[in-house]
């Protein structure tokens, strides 16, 4: 039976709720959260600021930021039993089921309860992504039980000098920051959808934390910056990466990092953080990454005028901060779960529970057939 294609499958172009959260791709407004452009978001403010914004409804004055700085700060330590959950977890798991466990244990050790608790879960959920990631990270792969307590103010310079064992620079901290910024929340795609569904049975907040990370884990979604970074890593020259994505093109191979499902001509969050990735490769000495990248880039906008979107630069800027490449996708997780509390905080405010409709295609009838008879 030939399988018959549905109008609007994986539901791209529906409608399925309002938010006021983001725009993604709507005409005349590019990339805001609450309003506020990206790109000025991205100069301006800090990731906590901007976490403060989505969850609270508004930008943080001086001393709401310090009171939410200073609570964030003092939410990074993990439970003992969390801890050697994660040391129970072997060195070659996926980064994202690390993830995925980390947020469900921290939930059956500190339970939301009733949702009017919602802001502290997520707060602490918020603060304990990068100590769950760097934890089992150290653990299973150097065998270090590493101090999560750090004086740096930001979740960016906690991550940085918790993996790399150093003091990272102003221009690193800032350029983690600003990719937290850039992931931080994106409409209804897939995993915040995922967290909004799982909301509206008025389910817990880990468990929709959980389902999202779950999502982002699949290539489709998460999972495109390493993917880029795996395939940028083979060129040393612009000539060398120009021919071989010729050669992936004729071979009709998917190039990951191009394209996106709602943007039709860029991805505003692309030249942002394209932007760092050519600061870090100049003050490092090492642009060659950085050159085969652009090249790609160029080479396909010549040959299919697709565009790079933010997963794409934003491979070549984590290496260049001495970032794994296994633990890319977890970054984007860092960022994401203040997008995807504030949208399991809105769901519930308004809710109804999420139950599309679907179109049989089966058959008619079936006729039954005893079991010794088939």
């Amino acid at each position: 039976m030939a399988e018959k294609k549905l109008e609007g499958a994986g539901l791209r172009g529906q409608v399925a709720g309002k938010t006021s959260l983001s725009t993604v791709g709507k005409e005349g407004k590019g990339l805001t959260y609450r309003g506020y452009e990206i790109e000025v978001l991205a100069e301006k403010a800090s990731f906590e600021e901007v976490a403060y914004m989505l969850l609270y409804g508004n930008l943080p004055n001086q001393k709401e930021f310090n009171t939410y700085s200073e609570k964030l700060k003092k939410l990074r330590a993990l439970p003992n039993e969390l801890k050697e959950v994660l040391e129970n977890i072997p060195a070659s798991a996926h980064p994202m089921d690390v993830m995925r466990t980390g947020c469900s244990m921290l939930g059956n050790l500190e339970p939301e309860g009733e949702f009017k608790n919602q802001n502290s879960s997520a707060d602490r959920i918020l603060a304990s992504m990068a100590s769950i990631i760097v934890y089992w990270y150290k653990f299973s792969h150097e065998d270090i039980k590493v101090d999560l307590e750090t004086e740096y103010e930001t979740i960016g310079g906690h991550f940085l000098s918790l993996l790399t064992d150093k003091e990272p620079s102003e221009d690193d901290i800032r350029c983690l920051d600003t990719s937290l910024i850039l992931y931080a929340e994106h409409g209804f795609n897939a995993s915040t959808f995922t967290a909004r569904t799982c909301a509206s049975t008025l389910s817990d907040i880990h468990s929709c934390i959980t389902g999202a990370i779950g999502t982002l884990r699949g290539p489709l979604h998460g999972g495109a910056n390493e993917a880029a970074m795996e395939m940028i890593e083979k060129y040393s020259s612009r000539e060398e990466a120009h021919q071989a994505v010729l050669e992936m093109l004729d071979k009709k191979e998917k190039i990951m990092g191009f394209g996106h499902a709602v943007y039709s001509t860029e991805d505003p969050r692309n030249k942002i953080i394209k932007s760092w990735a050519e600061k870090l490769s100049k003050s490092g000495n090492d642009e060659t990454l950085y050159q085969v990248s652009e090249e790609i880039e160029k080479t396909m906008d010549e040959e299919k005028n697709m565009f790079a979107n933010t997963d794409f630069f934003m491979a070549s800027a984590y290496h260049y901060l001495g970032i794994p490449t296994k633990l890319f996708t977890p970054l984007f997780v860092i960022g994401r779960t203040s997008g995807w509390a504030a949208n399991i905080f809105e769901q519930r405010a308004d809710n109804r529970i999420i139950r599309p409709s679907e179109e049989y295609i089966g058959p008619d009838h079936s006729d039954w057939v005893d079991i010794e008879n088939r």
